[in-house]
């Protein structure tokens, strides 16, 4: 049966990653994706988790708390700065990055996502990633500014190199009021 969104976003991710791999959660909000991403790279693997809001932040730790989760870095920093905080170590471990792109739910609204920042971050994730690695971005553009964010994302990710990437869109066309899809960009082969 077809899964929804998240599920197959997860599907996706999960199945890119292995024990002691790294991974990022470029926009890590309440931590959700934090923790499954932990889990699926076992305690030798590390997570980065990024947002630009402390709340995200301190909402990712506290569940990191409580389920006793160690292998994940936090950074208050937008994901667009990501090389900046990779090791030589972690670019050649490089398993897959997930987004959730738009803003924190439960928060300040006019705090998004932008199609600027976003593809920054998506080009050095891509650059670094490993082959047959995967970077998963679950789109929600009913606000806002998501519109410009989905449409510029798109078009840029159209000019990815089928020779090196392959570009899935993955999305309910019946649903109403904006439903989310998924972007996601597996590495089949490297660019060097």
């Amino acid at each position: 049966m077809l899964k929804r969104v998240l599920p197959y976003a997860h599907q996706l991710i999960q199945s890119a990653i292995k024990a002691g791999d790294t991974v990022i959660d470029a926009t890590c909000g309440n931590g959700h994706d934090t923790v499954i991403l932990s889990h699926a790279t076992g305690p030798d693997g590390l997570v980065y988790a990024f947002d630009v809001q402390a709340q995200a932040i301190e909402q990712t730790r506290n569940r990191l708390a409580e389920e006793n989760i160690t292998n994940v870095r936090l950074i208050h920093d937008g994901h667009q700065n990501v090389a900046a905080y990779l090791d030589d170590d972690d670019k050649k471990h490089l398993a897959g990055a997930i987004f959730n792109l738009g803003y924190l739910p439960g928060s300040d609204k006019t705090v998004i996502t932008t199609p600027a920042n976003t593809i920054v971050a998506i080009d050095q994730i891509a650059e670094y990633l490993k082959t047959g690695g995967i970077i998963v971005c679950v789109v929600y553009y009913g606000h806002s500014g998501g519109e410009l964010e989905k449409n510029t994302l798109i078009k840029h990710l159209q000019n990815y190199d089928q020779k090196h990437f392959q570009v899935l869109q993955y999305g309910f066309l019946n649903q109403k009021n904006n439903p989310p899809f998924v972007l996601a960009i597996e590495k089949i082969k490297n660019l060097s």
